[in-house]
C-alpha cells in the first residue's frame, strides 16, 4: 500500500509518519518539500504530486490554523484549508483512493452544554471555522472514498503548544490568568495518528465505515482546568515556578479580546467513532501527562 501524507512536520503530521509506517510506503511532504508540490497554495502543483504518486491512501495534515490571523487573509486560507482539499478529494476520486482529512470543532459555534454530534447543524463563528467546513463539504461532493476526522485543542510534545507556554509563564509571573468557560477536550497529535491508523485498515476492509466521526480524547475541561493541571504536574515534578497554584485566576472568554470569535463548547460526542471502531478514547489527563513527561525529562 502506499501512502501520500501531506504536512508532515505539523504536530499531526509527524505523529503519522510513526503511525502509518507499518501500513505500507509513505511518501511524506510538507509546503517546503523539492522534487514534488506539498505546497498547498498550488492547487495544480498539488494535483500532478497525487497523479504522479498514485497512492492508495492521501493523508491531509495541512492547514492553515492561525485562527486570529486567518481573518485577515480569508482568501489564502480558504485555498489552503477548502480548495487544497477539494482538489485532494477530486484526485482521489479519479484514482480510487481513499482520503483522510482533518477537520475542527470551530464548525460549530459553541452554543449550549451538550457534545455536538456529526449530524448536528454547523455554523462556524470564524473565518477558520468556516474554511474548513467547506474544506468537508467539497470532499463529500467529490464523491472519493473518504475519512474525515473533527477534533479540538489538538497538542503534540513537539513544537510549541498551550502546556509549554504555561510552564514558561509560570515560571515568569506571580499570577496567570486563564480562560474558564471554553470547554473541549485536549487531544494528542498521537492519539489521532494511531486512530487514523486503525481507522485505514477498518475501511480497506470495510469500505461502508468511511466518513465523518468526531475524534478526542475522554473527559472534558476547561483552558483554566488544563492550565491547573499542566503546573501542578510540573510543581509536583520539580520544576522551579514562580506563580502559586492560588494565584492562577479564572477569567471568562470577554475578558480577552481576540481577531476570531472562539466556541465556548467544543465538546465533541465520540460515540460514533467508538462503536464503529471498536474503539477505547483515554482521559485526556492520560495523554496531556504522558506529554509533559516528555518535555520535562528535557527541562529538569
Amino acid at each position: 500500500m502506499k501512502i501520500l501524507l501531506f504536512g508532515k512536520n505539523g504536530q499531526v503530521g509527524w505523529e503519522l509518519q510513526r503511525s502509518l509506517a507499518p501500513l505500507g510506503e509513505i511518501v511524506a511532504l510538507d509546503s517546503s518539500s523539492t522534487g514534488m508540490c506539498g505546497d498547498f497554495t498550488d492547487l495544480e502543483g498539488i494535483a500532478a504530486t497525487v497523479r504522479a504518486v498514485a497512492p492508495d491512501i492521501i493523508v491531509n495534515a495541512a492547514a492553515h490554523t492561525a485562527v486570529d490571523k486567518a481573518e485577515s487573509e480569508p482568501e489564502l486560507v480558504r485555498t489552503i484549508n477548502a480548495a487544497a482539499p477539494g482538489v485532494l478529494a477530486r484526485e482521489a476520486k479519479n484514482l480510487g483512493a481513499w482520503l483522510v482529512h482533518y477537520s475542527t470543532d470551530y464548525v460549530f459555534d459553541g452554543s449550549g452544554e451538550k457534545p455536538w454530534q456529526e449530524t448536528d447543524a454547523a455554523s462556524p463563528l470564524s473565518v477558520y471555522g468556516a474554511t474548513k467546513l467547506e474544506g468537508e463539504q467539497l470532499i463529500r461532493q467529490a464523491g472519493c472514498k473518504h475519512l474525515i476526522f473533527r477534533t479540538s485543542w489538538v497538542y503534540g510534545a513537539r513544537g510549541g503548544n498551550f502546556a509549554r507556554t504555561m510552564l514558561r509563564l509560570a515560571a515568569e509571573r506571580d499570577s496567570l490568568s486563564v480562560i474558564d468557560d471554553q470547554i473541549g477536550a485536549p487531544t494528542g497529535a498521537d492519539l489521532l495518528a494511531d486512530v487514523t491508523a486503525h481507522a485505514i485498515r477498518a475501511v480497506r476492509q470495510r469500505p461502508e465505515l468511511g466518513g465523518l466521526y468526531n475524534l478526542v480524547a475522554g473527559g472534558e475541561t476547561s483552558w483554566h482546568g488544563y492550565a491547573n493541571f499542566v503546573i501542578d504536574f510540573a510543581r509536583l515534578a520539580g520544576l522551579p515556578l514562580r506563580v502559586a497554584a492560588e494565584a492562577i485566576n479564572a477569567v471568562s472568554t470577554s475578558e480577552f479580546k481576540t481577531a476570531a470569535k472562539r466556541p465556548l463548547n467544543s465538546r465533541l460526542d465520540c460515540g460514533k467513532l467508538k462503536k464503529n471502531f471498536d474503539l477505547n478514547l483515554p482521559h485526556w489527563q492520560a495523554g496531556v501527562e504522558r506529554m509533559l513527561i516528555e518535555i520535562l525529562e528535557k527541562r529538569i
